[in-house]
């Protein structure tokens, strides 16, 4: 009986009975006719706007193309942006009916309560500043370390092979990231031999083990140092296709004219490869924005390393807090929203110089 319980019997396909696989038969057949009937109104849409003809005919093929895609930006973002910011103007209770006592969920419209929350509470306005942090030094040392190994290593001997094993981070997700730093990197023992490889390290050289990820604010820059590992790779990939594209020819020319290394890496290079540096510090910068899935793993944001996508989980689906999330949202989407702007005003500029 404990052999039963310890392991219970497992079910195969076929022990799930007929009634099981009727109704799955059911699901793809109606799916099937899902698939169908779409891609039949597609054809019949399409069909009718290139019967279309004159000076109409452009625009509404335009519009019949454009729509579909417009449709589901504004179902799957537009939409669910607008009742995400509508929701942390308000605050969402369980009270019980006067009359039948049952439970009923009610929305009340309360302002900015939820924002001065976020940014009065010192646990949660902590999550915005470690954020912001994240923002400002995982592009910068990212971008800095890849452009750095890209300038180095470029044309060198067994540049293949050294760029590959800075890219290979990149093909590890941040929860497999998390694991190795959080479990081998960073490990801590208080009492015994040290398992953690830093910490190892430490006790080799007659240093005394060190807990990374409970210091504050040090243990901020430890997780951050996951993420800046994953993505230097990205950084020196990008930028070196970059540096590979500035005409030799300019770095000739201004040898010649007496400019060193440094003056050629300043003057040359780097107004060169400009455009590419800002996409490259966006797109990181966006992703350490939404960075979640390392605080998650290693310290679940104890010890002060709560970021706000890891708080804003906590809030809507731990604690039940979906409006007070929803503001925590809210202010993520307005941190991205200077960068995007940045990069865009960039891209116009190369555009214009172009």
């Amino acid at each position: 009986m404990q052999d039963l319980a310890a392991h219970p019997p497992v079910r195969t396909a076929t022990d799930l009975g007929p009634d099981f696989w009727a109704s799955q038969g059911q699901n793809l057949l109606f799916g099937a006719i899902a698939v169908v009937a779409f891609l039949a109104i597609v054809a019949l849409i399409m069909f009718g706007a290139d019967l279309i003809k004159g000076r109409a005919r452009d625009k509404v093929q335009l519009a019949v193309l454009v729509s579909p895609v417009l449709l589901l930006l504004g179902v799957g973002l537009v939409y669910p942006a607008l009742d995400t910011t509508w929701l942390s103007f308000n605050e969402i209770t369980n009270e019980p009916d006067p009359d039948t006592g049952i439970f009923t969920t009610t929305m009340q419209f309360i302002g900015l309560d939820n924002y001065r929350f976020a940014f009065s509470d010192p646990s949660t306005f902590r999550t915005i500043i470690n954020t912001f942090v994240w923002m400002i030094l995982v592009p910068l040392m990212s971008t800095g370390f890849g452009l750095a190994y890209a300038v180095f290593i470029d044309r060198a001997k067994g540049e293949k092979l050294l760029k590959s094993l800075v890219f290979m981070p990149m093909a590890i997700s941040l929860v497999g990231a998390s694991v190795i730093w959080g479990n081998i990197m960073y490990d801590y023992n208080q009492v015994g031999s040290q398992t953690g490889m830093l910490n190892a390290l430490r006790e080799l050289v007659g240093l005394d083990p060190y807990n990374f990820l409970r210091d504050n604010p040090w243990n901020t820059f430890w997780l951050i140092v996951i993420l800046v590992w994953i993505q230097t790779g990205f950084a020196m990939v990008i930028l070196s296709a970059a540096i590979k594209a500035v005409p030799p020819e300019m770095n000739e020319a201004a040898s010649l004219d007496g400019a060193n290394a440094w003056q050629r890496f300043w003057r040359i290079t780097v107004p060169s490869i400009r455009t590419t540096i800002v996409v490259v510090l966006t797109t990181i910068t966006i992703m350490a924005l939404k960075v979640y899935d390392i605080v998650r793993t290693v310290t679940q944001g104890r010890d002060s390393t709560d970021v706000v996508a890891n708080r804003m989980y906590v809030l809507s689906f731990v604690e039940g807090r979906e409006a007070l999330g929803a503001a925590l949202a809210v202010i993520l989407f307005i941190f991205v929203i200077p960068v995007v702007i940045y990069n865009v005003r960039s891209l116009n500029k190369a555009k214009e110089a172009h």
